[in-house]
């Protein structure tokens, strides 16, 4: 409970913060959260890279309401302990936004630092439905939810897997988790019932265990909810023990790190993402910028770019950077012009028009079916 001392400092904390949104000098701090390091580092380092971009790409133009960007980084690692500090970091530090953070586990936790010191968030990568459920005014994704994305993965797999046996294994995390477990509904909602569901622990070497259990349940499909680094794992000591095994995953195996794991077992592999931004026109512009570096913007560049974007033309529109007149405005003023096409946000914080499709693994990159 506050004291009366605790309360004025903080009252007085609150009214300094809203005026140092409202001064017109100096640059305005922003950050990118996410795994810089660690085993998911690969997608924190496609959010840096559209963060970077974007940032230089504003202030070339001008900044926003006339004053230039910096940008701050956080890496937290994807643990939800590290995601919280690297949260009361950047509230230290006054950022205005934060595009972030990648894994679920750590973005649920970080928003509610968020919420109470006034920072909007707006994650290109966390899918699980809790994040936007249980947030507060602050909490925005660029991507789709686990309840739309295991939707159309349960059902493709009833639909072109009849009769097959399939696994259905993650990571006990809360995107993996939650993936798995919608995926699992929607199948069994198709007519289909899994021969097995379990849970494996991330971040070992060895799964030659899961994948002995795999083979002595005959399992000719597996679908992971989880990341890359482990998906790939299990993959390729299934494949080392002659499983003659489909594996289809989620949105956090678009990256080439998870074929550089698998080698040529990753061959035919599935997974489940938005249809490719980097093919659309309204990221053709950017897109030529990338690639001038010899950058390829996959993954979550692009939905980093963009939710910088959105919070710029939002705070432009209103003339203010203050987060939550900005985050008003988000969902109220819409659509917005973004690299991944107009976005709009429902009262949750959600895109409205999530567009989830299936890719395959083909001589070590992947294309939409």
């Amino acid at each position: 409970m506050l004291t009366r001392r605790g309360l004025v400092a903080a009252t007085a904390g609150l009214a300094i913060a809203t005026e140092s949104f409202a001064q017109g000098s100096g640059p305005i701090r922003i950050a990118v959260a996410g795994p810089l390091t660690g085993s998911n580092a690969a997608a924190g380092d496609q959010m840096k890279i559209g963060g970077q971009q974007v940032v230089e790409d504003l202030n070339a133009a001008g900044g926003v309401l006339g004053r230039q960007l910096a940008l701050e980084l956080g890496d937290d690692a994807c643990d939800p302990r590290q995601a919280v500090s690297v949260a009361n970091q950047m509230a230290g530090r006054r950022v205005a936004m934060v595009a972030g953070h990648y894994c679920s586990g750590s973005s649920i936790p970080a928003s509610k630092v968020y919420a109470e010191e006034g920072v909007l968030q707006i994650s290109p990568a966390s899918t699980n439905p809790r994040y936007t459920d249980e947030g507060a005014w602050n909490t925005f994704r660029t991507c789709g939810r686990d309840d739309q994305q295991g939707q159309i993965a349960g059902k493709y797999i009833a639909d072109n897997f009849k009769g097959k046996r399939v696994a259905i294994l993650h990571d006990n995390q809360a995107y993996g988790k939650g993936l798995a477990e919608e995926t699992k509904k929607a199948m069994n909602a198709a007519g289909m019932q899994e021969t097995l569901f379990a849970a494996y622990t991330p971040g070992e070497r060895d799964y030659n265990a899961l994948v002995s259990r795999l083979k002595g349940a005959n399992v000719e499909v597996m679908y992971i909810g989880g990341y890359y680094t482990e998906a790939g794992l299990i993959l390729r000591q299934a494949k080392e023990q002659g499983m003659p095994v489909t594996l289809i995953g989620g949105d956090a195996l678009v990256t080439r790190d998870f074929w550089q794991i698998t080698g040529a077992a990753g061959e035919g592999a599935l997974m489940t993402f938005s249809s490719d931004p980097r093919t659309r026109p309204s990221a053709a512009e950017v897109v030529a910028r990338f690639k001038a570096k010899n950058i390829d913007p996959e993954g979550y560049v692009l939905y980093t770019y963009a939710a910088v974007q959105i919070w710029a033309a939002a705070a432009a529109k209103i003339n203010s950077i203050d987060p939550r007149k900005v985050a008003d405005a988000m969902k109220a003023q819409g659509p917005w012009q973004t690299v991944l096409g107009p976005i709009s946000f429902d009262r949750k914080g959600d895109v409205t028009v999530p567009d989830y499709v299936f890719y395959i693994w083909r001589n070590g990159s992947y294309a939409q079916i």
